[in-house]
């Protein structure tokens, strides 16, 4: 009797594609094995109109999965590793992360404009707090607004006019197959990704099914993951906090950047930390008590107050 693995997914287009290559991995890799998708509401997708800073944050995007490992009720689950939150639920593991796919983010306009060359008081749309942060931290004269839903739905906004300019992440564009003129991709050394960008968590219990996962894991992407993670946990941000964090590895040397900066984007502290690949959790601890002492304790503080 074959066994069966059962991955929990959120429903989105995106998620499923993401799910759906890791399926197929798992099968290439367990060919005896039997591997279904459990697809699974989350809060944040029930909630699709409110910001995400407003009900509770992108753990919204993983609960209700962790709950299901938790439970038993699936085997593994796929998240995009940029919606994990800093500390996973009791018992559960970051079994895998497959290669990264493209960390930058892209501003997409009907044009092809750069973020300098939009118009004054343009109406620019993203979800992402540490978007929004670094946007008014550029062009302060812009209008920056809310824009949640699937990635179709944000480009037929921008499509009929609702919108100047919108910023995705290349990856979902990239796994989706979404060919669009008028992209212009942002500096991941300048305009810093969200901590996990382009990356994939494969998660699941503490148990034998994390060993049948662990071929999957990409060494290198899996370090640099580590590090920005470790700058997320020190740094104790929330779903309120602009944080953003980005590792790259070159040999046995690993250089992170990170950024703490206030939703106005009027503060923005940031900090660079480089050593040997061994560290790279240490590395992101260090980095982040940085730029806490840098002032980013203070913006925290602040944001937690209001």
């Amino acid at each position: 009797m074959k066994r069966t693995i059962r991955i929990g997914t959120r429903g989105s287009q995106l998620a499923l594609t993401q799910s759906r290559w890791v399926q197929g991995c798992i099968q290439r890799q367990l060919p005896d094995c039997e591997v279904d998708l459990v697809t699974i509401t989350t809060s944040g997708d029930r909630f699709v109109e409110q910001p995400l800073s407003l009900i509770g944050g992108k753990g919204l995007f993983v609960k209700e999965i962790e709950e299901a490992l938790q439970s038993g009720a699936i085997d593994c689950a796929v998240h995009s590793m940029k919606d994990v939150p800093g500390e996973l639920a009791p018992g559960l593991v970051i079994a895998a992360v497959p290669p990264r796919e493209d960390v930058r983010d892209v501003l997409i306009t009907r044009q092809g404009l750069r973020l300098e060359q939009l118009p004054q008081g343009a109406r620019l749309g993203t979800s992402s707090l540490r978007r929004m942060a670094l946007v008014r931290a550029a062009r302060p004269d812009l209008e920056v607004l809310n824009l949640r839903g699937n990635v179709d739905t944000r480009l037929r906004k921008l499509d009929r006019g609702d919108f100047a300019a919108i910023i995705l992440a290349a990856a979902g564009l990239n796994r989706l197959g979404i060919k669009r003129e008028g992209v212009a991709f942002c500096d991941p050394l300048d305009f810093l990704p969200a901590i996990g960008q382009g990356a994939l968590a494969i998660e699941s219990r503490a148990d034998e099914v994390a060993d049948l996962l662990a071929p999957l894991d990409d060494a290198m992407t899996h370090t640099a993951v580590i590090a920005e993670r470790a700058f997320l946990a020190r740094a104790g941000g929330s779903c309120r906090t602009p944080l953003a964090a980005y590792a790259t590895i070159s040999g046995e040397e690993i250089d992170l950047r990170a950024l703490i900066a206030s939703p106005d984007g009027k503060q923005v502290v940031r900090g660079r930390r480089c050593g040997p690949k061994v560290r790279a959790n240490g590395l992101g601890v260090s980095l982040a008590e940085e730029l806490l002492a840098k002032g980013g304790a203070e913006i925290l503080q602040a944001l937690q107050a209001g």
